[in-house]
């Protein structure tokens, strides 16, 4: 019983004495670890607001019709590029044309009174004069003379109204030719039809405000409108730089010059945002209206200096001072920096690095290589 108590006891041992030797050996035969590293470089490094946006056209104006009737005529599609004073379309002008008719009518009859008024107003003065010379020998009655004046006066009276009249009716011609030239509709700008309100064929009503046919858009400059939270927006100024990518393009940066911050802001669930708005070239007709655009607004930043991201970053061991890792042959080992400059995803280093060092900016990967 004791020899089978022995034996079993040497067999455990032996296992474990074997467990121990395999474990070693892979000890001693497992791969380095594998770290994520980069090397130091110096480089160009930005800080910037970062913000999402909206393209729209630099000049954009909604064409409308000042004239009610019919749209007889629309001579352009959504997409079409126009040049200013260009015809868009035609109004129906039979209204306009009969008001003019009717009155160069009214006022042919007007001049006609008023040559009538003016002749009864001669023969009246005439006869006044006659009446005056008749009364100097008292050939005459006072009350003929005054009835002489009275009717010179009354037929004067006559041709001023009749003036008055022809002034007002030459007023609303000149209206009625001015709503002639406001049934054809042209272009305020050169720019691309970017929306039709009104389609051919459908009546107009100008009653009490102009209503809108067409939009038209000078895509020739965006302006980018981006929305600044209230956090950072007060780092911003007119004249900072400013540049942006869209989304199907990311590696094209479109720059430009901050013009203003517009002092209302808009509430979106709960949160403050205000719009920075900048202005970029467009020869290529590239950026349409409505794109989103990744914005970025510079603040500052330092040129041809010592870059690290942030993982890179250890614990803090000071203000401005951070612990890294060097790896070096291999092995790796602490050291304390002082970083300047930060932005988002990378910051400066003042001192405790220099070009060409090997950092470690991840954390290692232990096992086999496959």
């Amino acid at each position: 019983m004791f020899k089978g108590k022995f034996k079993k006891r040497y067999l455990l041992l032996a296992v474990i004495i074997i467990l121990a030797i395999v474990w070693g050996w892979q000890k001693l035969n497992a791969p380095p670890p594998q770290y994520q590293t980069m090397i130091v470089r110096k480089g160009n490094l930005e800080q910037s607001v970062l913000a999402t946006g909206k393209l729209d056209a630099l000049r954009k104006v909604d064409v409308g019709a000042q004239v009610s009737g019919q749209l007889k005529t629309l001579s352009v599609n959504i997409g079409d590029k126009v040049e200013k004073d260009q015809l868009l379309g035609i109004i129906d002008p039979e209204q306009a044309e009969n008001q003019i008719k009717e009155v160069e009518a009214t006022l042919m009859e007007l001049r006609a009174q008023l040559r009538q008024a003016q002749a009864e107003a001669r023969l009246a003065q005439a006869t006044l004069g006659r009446q005056r010379a008749l009364a100097k020998t008292q050939a005459i009655s006072q009350q003929d003379l005054d009835t002489a004046a009275t009717e010179f006066a009354v037929k004067q009276a006559q041709t001023g109204t009749i003036e008055a009249q022809i002034k007002r009716n030459q007023a609303t011609l000149d209206t009625a030719k001015t709503n002639l030239e406001y049934t054809r509709i042209v272009a305020p700008m050169a720019g691309e039809v970017t929306q039709i309100t009104t389609l051919q064929g459908q009546t107009v009503i100008a009653a009490q405000q102009a209503p809108n046919i067409l939009t038209l858009a000078d895509l020739s400059t965006m302006l980018v409108k981006a929305q600044v939270s209230e956090a950072d927006v007060i780092h911003l100024r007119p004249g900072q730089s400013a540049w942006f990518t869209v989304l199907g393009d990311p590696l094209t940066r479109y720059e430009g010059v901050l013009k203003d911050i517009l002092p209302t802001p808009e509430k979106v669930n709960d949160a403050i945002f205000y719009h920075a708005r900048f202005e970029v070239p467009n020869p290529k007709g590239i950026l349409r209206l409505e794109m989103t655009a990744q914005v970025h607004i510079q603040l500052g930043g330092v040129k041809d200096v010592l870059v690290i991201p942030l993982s890179a970053l250890g614990e803090p061991v000071g203000e401005n001072r951070y612990q890294v890792t060097l790896l070096r042959n291999g092995e790796t080992r602490e050291r304390e920096i002082t970083i300047g400059v930060r932005n988002d995803t990378q910051v400066e280093v003042v001192n405790g690095l220099a070009e060409g060092d090997e950092i470690v900016t991840g954390p290692a990967i232990t096992g086999k290589t496959p």
